[in-house]
């Protein structure tokens, strides 16, 4: 079990398994809260678990450990999160969970071109292969063909 717990492969099915669970707690959630102030609020629960989680494990840092450019990527990462999460539950007060949630999925397939592109990470055929399946898959799920 220790070895299972030390693989990302463990740690990807659990943020899968939790993303799901998010999905359809936040469907519910909305239904009578303006989707930017449950952003708001969920935001809230993220940063008491994540401040609870660092001093159960005692992993606080000094923010002068983090370099600039980590710093700035790290800045531009939570507000592409924040950018995402408003979007996300905006599409769930709207529409389907069944429906939104693929759509979001399709940030698998924009991973893949933008880490080809940004980061020169390369996939074989076959991955690219899968990446095309992921997106044909969220379309046929989220347009109901």
């Amino acid at each position: 079990m220790k070895a299972l717990v030390s693989t990302w492969q463990f740690w990807a099915v659990l943020s899968a398994a939790f993303a799901a669970l998010t999905a359809i707690f936040a469907k519910v959630g909305v239904a009578n809260v303006g989707s930017d102030f449950a952003t708001f609020i969920r935001t809230l629960v993220i940063l008491a678990a994540l401040a609870l989680m660092l001093t159960l494990t005692g992993s606080w840092q000094g923010l002068g450990t983090v370099s600039a450019r980590s710093g700035t990527f790290l800045v531009l990462s939570g507000l592409a999160t924040g950018a995402s999460w408003l979007c996300y539950f905006r599409a769930l007060k709207l529409g389907e969970a069944s429906r939104v949630a693929p759509i979001d999925k399709l940030s698998v397939v924009l991973v893949a071109v933008f880490a080809a592109l940004f980061l020169g990470e390369r996939l074989s055929a076959t991955g690219w292969l899968g990446v095309a399946l992921i997106g044909a898959g969220a379309m046929l799920i989220a347009t109901g063909l």
